[in-house]
């Protein structure tokens, strides 16, 4: 639902954009539904322009840090964790904005327990690197289905306790009303 929601807001900008500018914009995501792990989700199929700058302004400069706290093994692995937190923070500042609601740190949490999660899938695949891997038609359930169920449990309620739908439903009118302007002021020109 998400996804086809974030598709559908792209297709509209991307429509914008092109209409006015002739330029086309990145995809956000790159069939998020065929990830067959956590890492290949977060790291090369959702919310690409995020994962983008999440990788160069938290987990890069936090890897530099740890590194030299913890050393190059647990570096990377603090790092995924500090750009997980970061992005669960951004979320909760998002939605306090969107709704003018206390944070609840649901979605924090969400995106904390995604990236423990991402740690230990490292530490998993190192573990059995060349061994047994799980077969595409197993993991991409399993990745998709955990991605889903954590957010009906962490992601949504808090989005959902505080109507942030039916207030952005209602921008997304405005906002459809104000592209219907455009469209009209261009077309006289």
């Amino acid at each position: 639902m998400v996804y086809l929601l974030i598709d559908i807001i792209f297709g509209i900008f991307n429509g914008l954009v092109h209409a006015t500018s002739g330029l086309e914009l990145e995809p956000p995501s790159d069939e998020p539904y065929l990830s067959t792990s956590l890492q290949d989700f977060w790291g090369r199929r959702w919310n690409l322009m995020v994962t983008y700058l999440l990788r160069h302004t938290i987990y890069k400069p936090a890897r530099s840090i740890f590194d030299k706290m913890l050393g190059s093994m647990w570096a990377p692995l603090a790092a995924v964790l500090a750009a997980f937190t970061v992005s669960g923070l951004m979320h909760e500042l998002v939605f306090y904005y969107v709704t003018r609601v206390s944070p609840t740190w649901e979605v924090t949490w969400y995106f904390v327990l995604h990236g423990a999660c991402v740690v230990v899938e490292f530490g998993v695949k190192r573990v059995f690197s060349g061994k047994a891997q799980l077969h595409w038609a197993v993991s991409t359930p399993l990745t998709v289905g955990f991605v889903v169920a954590t957010g009906m449990w962490l992601f949504f309620p808090p989005v959902l306790r505080t109507g942030a739908v039916e207030k952005a439903i209602e921008e997304f009118k405005v906002l459809l009303d104000f592209a219907k302007v455009l469209r009209e002021v261009s077309s006289f020109w």
